[in-house]
């Protein structure tokens, strides 16, 4: 599972890869510095969630994860912690706490979904 500021680096990169720690950085508008963004990226690899390859003796930073699958990993984490892991309660709740334009966004997304 992704911490909060992992989660920043891993957008800069789902936005525009590959990337150096430099480039991450650079884009980051959090005020960190490049050692800090170097740590994330190393966790990153660390934790399987980004590929590191040497490019000319700098290291180049690639997702190994898709958005997608991060927050599939978010929601089951989510799930476990609140919801003794059910979805189904955890659904009832976020749903009532959607504005009425918004359930009808959500019912219309499941009917296409049953075709």
């Amino acid at each position: 599972m992704l911490t909060d500021a992992e989660w920043k680096v891993m957008r800069c990169l789902w936005e525009r890869a590959p990337a150096t720690a430099r480039d991450v950085c650079d884009r980051l508008d959090t005020g960190w510095a490049y050692t800090t963004v170097k740590t994330f990226l190393d966790r990153l690899a660390e934790k399987g969630a980004v590929r590191v390859r040497r490019r000319g003796g700098v290291a180049v930073y690639t997702p190994a994860t898709t958005r997608a699958q991060a927050r599939r990993a978010a929601v089951r984490a989510l799930a476990a912690k609140a919801f003794d892991g059910a979805v189904g309660p955890m659904v009832h709740f976020l749903v009532g706490k959607l504005s009425a334009r918004e359930r009808a966004e959500v019912r219309r997304l499941l009917r296409e979904g049953d075709r």
